[in-house]
């Protein structure tokens, strides 16, 4: 068990416990959580009101935290995986004293306000990670106890010593992610992990019988979890209690499984699925306050006494935090990686041994990620990197490192297995704990399995890095199911995701570079097959998302490309050279930095008075924007040798030139929008 962990016996004051009191406070959580979503006419009541003596046990008896200093990085770490029950999070949090008022309680769901429906990652306001897709925030947890487990491996308990606490729903468990995920932290072990399977048979479409026969308890047994199985023990806060120790004292992943009753203390839509949305109105919400002794006629009603007691159950943790901020300053003081640990940021010329590459040379981009991501970790000790059983393949293989395992917590080298989605959610989880940057990879076509917990990441801007190979056609033999087309638009539709495809050697360094130095999500697309290394190459062009490669005088055609098509682009400008058409070559390895480069930079890269062409390997959607036409792919691909598919699918130098033959045929045009109309149109 935590050092930290306050008595059983000891109240929130580190006095006796007033039962009368904590009965009290627990019903004006209850309150609030019908207040909020009826003054929203929107949102989840029923799931709040049952777990509100769950959630008063987690904040006033068990949880370290202190509201004061939010971002503490030894807190106890809680994931409201059930985030429909968002109120539930917000009237705590309001409560213990973090910075969230009353008056953001009755803007729940509303414009701008601090409390949106589902959570999105707000420490500040205890908010650790963003959920609501249900499952995610069950595969955060895991990626968030890794976190905690290696960093206390690594640097010490009296430095890192902590737990994740986690509320799931039916839901979450018959997501596929949270079979993944349990799967993976009952292989590690991990502990200090502790799930309240919040039982209570209720879905929107009804009783979950309609659709779930699953023995949760075995389930979670077989992964090897600690399980209890407390059955209706919702009300009851010292069983609730007692649990939760236990559960805090082993060391495996631990699931409690709680038999609530949704809406209760309700007259009428106690255990009623309508309650598992807005479903308690102003005669419902009254016969409910009245059943508990709250005054029906007042809102948001929260009482100087249990304001009080909440409040100090909010300064708890503070002598904790101070006591670890002393150990952390003398650590600190003779160990120079320490003050680096949380800003994730690596030490300057840690890239100074990669490469050069020769002129020429064809080097497959995962294999050049492969060398900046070892350089890196070698500057960065706080790195970890895996594969999802594709660990070699993707350049996510650290060479000089032990594999992270139930026995080796502080390995770097983390085997994710078959599980792509786990893996993302868990890096995320990762990533918004701290401490750690997380790097993981596989097939390209396999991100769709990782396209929620990738959304997640861009939405919570969590710090991590996707190195997805085998970009293109150029797989082959593997066949359409496994060539992505469509993988990469789809990708860089997500707000907030930096998609870099490198177009050779020197630029997946300039990619790496950007990657080390961003606040949020890094997307890496590389090549299985070898590119060769271009001339006019530039690492830290790639920071400005395109630039020009090279440029004949009088050029008459702009060919813009990304990844291995940009040598596609200047083997097409030599034909065209020799026949009297001089193109100029823009490599574009991200069109999101593009983008946010000034017009004037972007005009000068992509001339809005010369016909452009763009070349990649995909479907085309999107290249509108940038450019007058895009050669593309906007079929499923082939099973056969790369270069072949590549060839028989128009990726070829002479279907690049009979392309720009025909755009030059049709320019110029009157009515040619500018590169920046097309840019701010979009």
């Amino acid at each position: 068990m935590s050092r930290r962990s306050p008595p059983h016996e000891v109240g929130a004051a580190g006095a006796p416990r007033d039962l009368g009191l904590e009965r009290r406070a627990i019903d004006v959580v209850r309150g609030l959580a019908m207040d909020a979503p009826h003054a929203a006419r929107s949102g989840h009541q029923g799931t709040a009101m049952a777990l509100a003596p769950l959630a008063h046990v987690l904040w006033s008896r068990i949880m370290t935290y202190d509201p004061t200093a939010p971002h503490w990085p030894d807190r106890d770490r809680f994931v409201l995986s059930a985030g429909h029950a968002s109120i539930l999070l917000y009237s705590m949090a309001h409560l213990c004293g973090y910075d969230l008022t009353l008056e953001d309680l009755r803007a729940f769901r509303q414009w701008g306000s601090r409390t949106p429906g589902h959570p999105e990652a707000a420490p500040a306001i205890g908010v650790e990670v963003t959920t609501g897709p249900l499952g995610q925030g069950f595969a955060n947890a895991v990626g968030m106890a890794l976190a905690e487990r290696w960093l206390r491996t690594r640097y010490g308990a009296e430095l890192c010593d902590h737990h994740t606490f986690v509320i799931c729903s039916d839901g979450d468990v018959a997501e596929g992610v949270s079979h993944e995920a349990a799967s993976l932290a009952g292989h590690l072990g991990l502990g200090r992990l502790v799930y309240v399977y919040d039982d209570n048979r209720v879905s929107i479409d009804g009783a979950t019988d309609l659709w779930l026969s699953d023995d949760a308890a075995a389930r979670f047994a077989a992964y090897g979890w600690h399980v209890e199985t407390l059955g209706e023990a919702a009300e009851d806060l010292d069983a609730l209690e007692a649990a939760l120790r236990r559960a805090m004292a082993t060391e495996a992943p631990s699931l409690l499984v709680l038999r609530s009753r949704i809406a209760h203390p309700s007259p009428d839509l106690t255990d009623s699925p309508a309650a598992h949305g807005y479903a308690l109105f102003d005669e419902e919400i009254a016969a409910a306050k009245a059943a508990m002794g709250l005054p029906a006629e007042e809102t948001f009603w929260v009482p100087d006494d249990v304001a009080a007691y909440y409040r100090t159950a909010g300064r708890r943790g503070g002598a904790a935090r101070r006591a670890w901020e002393e150990r952390w300053s003398a650590a600190a003081a003779s160990r120079p990686e320490l003050p680096r640990l949380w800003g994730l940021r690596p030490p300057a010329g840690w890239d100074s041994g990669v490469g050069p590459w020769a002129l020429g040379a064809s080097v497959a981009t995962r294999a050049a990620s492969g060398a900046c991501l070892n350089a890196l970790a070698g500057a960065m000790d706080h790195l970890v990197a895996g594969g999802a059983d594709l660990t070699g393949n993707t350049g996510t293989k650290l060479a000089e490192d032990t594999p992270l395992s139930r026995r080796n917590p502080g390995g770097r080298q983390v085997f994710f297995g078959v599980r792509e989605h786990a893996m993302a959610a868990a890096m995320v989880g990762m990533a918004r704990h701290g401490g750690l940057l997380p790097v993981g990879g596989t097939f390209l076509v396999f991100s769709d399995y990782m396209r929620p917990a990738v959304r997640l990441a861009a939405l919570s801007q969590a710090k991590a890095v996707f190195c997805w190979s085998h970009d293109s056609l150029g797989v082959g033999e593997d066949g359409p199911t496994h060539q992505p087309v469509e993988q990469l638009a789809s990708l860089r539709a997500i707000p907030d995701l930096t998609v870099i495809r490198p177009a050779d050697a020197p630029e997946t360094l300039g990619a790496w570079r950007v990657a080390a130095d961003s606040d949020g999500p890094t997307a890496l697309i590389l090549t299985r097959q070898g590119t060769p290394v271009l001339a006019g190459s530039d690492p830290e062009a790639v920071r400005r998302g395109a630039y020009v490669l090279s440029e004949p005088p009088g050029a008459a055609v702009t060919l813009v490309g990304t990844g291995s098509e940009v040598a596609l682009c200047v083997r097409a400008a030599e034909r065209l050279g020799a026949d009297g058409v001089a193109a100029a070559v823009v490599s574009m390895p991200s069109w999101e930095l593009f983008a946010a480069q000034e017009a004037r930079y972007r005009e000068a890269v992509i001339p809005p008075g010369r016909p452009s062409l763009a070349v990649e390997a995909g479907v085309t959607q999107g290249w509108e924007r940038w450019v007058d036409r895009a050669l593309g792919v906007e079929r499923f691909g082939a099973s056969a040798p790369g270069q072949v598919v590549m060839a028989e699918l128009g990726m070829h130098p002479d279907r690049v030139v009979a392309a720009v033959r025909e755009l030059l045929e049709d320019a110029p045009r009157a009515d040619r929008a500018t590169a920046t109309e097309r840019s701010e149109a979009t």
